[in-house]
């Protein structure tokens, strides 16, 4: 992690790799690292570190135990390794790590993990002080039975909210997911107190709702961009199987129980400090997304770069864009 990201779980890089080991979507879908509205298993520390030991342990046995053909497949696909190999095979050229032709980024990659292993076990042989980590565990794993407000677990936790969210950066928006996972980390230290705390009060009261009444015309979409929620949360939330309500008829809507401000690390949060940094700079325009708009268009349009545009922004040019945004 400290080459793919700098240990930074919120790092997300211009391909769509995210967390601290920057697994791409379909990687982490096929480790089966779940990605929703909700949450982003990729970014959850605990989910992608068994994620990545798992798929370094199967590339390690691919390339048959050689860990640098291993650690070269992580960064640039097992793919791009294999074909490498290949093309020296049929060349007669040596097919080790350091004899093939791979992309420079991966060239670099594993002389680095080299060179930071060597740096931590042996600091003094290169002039450097490593300050001591004592090996016993600083976080606790909570488990839950359901959806949790995230304001209420720093409550009861008696932790901060920054806190709370570098511990579980996982979770994209104000509470844990509806349909899991239902845990969470926390210093072990407030882990039991915790506990103690929550088991005084109703699961029923972990989150706040909305009963909200169906005016005549009204959609779910209608609905979930009124309450900042997706469609699929309100029909999970109202056991609906289809998109069809009625005028007049209520739904329950889960609400964040602090304004979206006290949440400092959701989607928005990250997208809007990550907009606001550009103030001191440059000049700031803020361009609302048309039909029709994508990320080339508006690039065009103001004469700058697609990567530039995505990286002002925090996203990803393959994420795309929303009428509205």
């Amino acid at each position: 992690p400290i080459v793919e990201s700098g240990f930074q779980p919120f790092a997300y890089s211009h391909g769509r790799a995210a967390g601290i080991w920057q697994f791409v979507p379909a990687t982490g879908r096929h480790y089966g690292l779940e990605q929703n509205w909700w949450y982003d298993g990729r970014r959850d520390v605990l989910a992608a570190t068994d994620a990545a030991l798992t798929y370094l342990t199967y590339l390690n046995e691919m390339f048959d135990g050689d860990w640098l053909l291993a650690l070269a497949a992580y960064n640039a696909g097992e793919g791009t390794v294999s074909r490498a190999i290949r093309r020296n095979r049929n060349a007669g050229k040596p097919t080790d790590y350091w004899s093939l032709d791979l992309p420079r980024e991966t060239m670099a990659y594993v002389p680095r993990l080299l060179a930071i292993s060597e740096l931590v076990a042996a600091p003094g042989t290169h002039g450097i002080a490593l300050t001591p980590i004592p090996n016993r565990p600083a976080v606790e794993v909570v488990d839950l039975d359901k959806q949790i407000d995230l304001a209420l677990v720093t409550e009861l936790a008696d932790i901060d909210m920054e806190t709370l969210y570098a511990l579980n950066p996982g979770f994209n928006r104000w509470a844990t997911a509806p349909d899991g996972p239902h845990r969470l980390l926390l210093p072990q230290a407030r882990a039991a107190d915790f506990r103690t705390r929550l088991a005084e009060i109703p699961s029923t009261d972990w989150m706040r709702w909305q009963r909200h009444e169906i005016a005549a015309g009204e959609t779910l979409g209608q609905i979930a961009d009124r309450y900042h929620v997706t469609v699929s949360t309100l029909q999970e939330a109202n056991s609906l199987d289809t998109h069809i309500i009625r005028a007049g008829g209520h739904l329950m809507v889960p609400m964040a129980s602090r304004p979206d401000s006290a949440y400092s690390r959701t989607v928005s949060a990250r997208q809007t400090a990550t907009q606001d940094t550009q103030r001191a700079v440059r000049e700031r325009t803020e361009h609302v997304v048309q039909a029709g708009g994508s990320f080339w268009s508006i690039a065009q349009h103001y004469g700058v770069s697609v990567r530039q545009l995505a990286r002002w922004n925090n996203v990803a040019t393959k994420d795309g864009v929303s009428v509205g945004e």
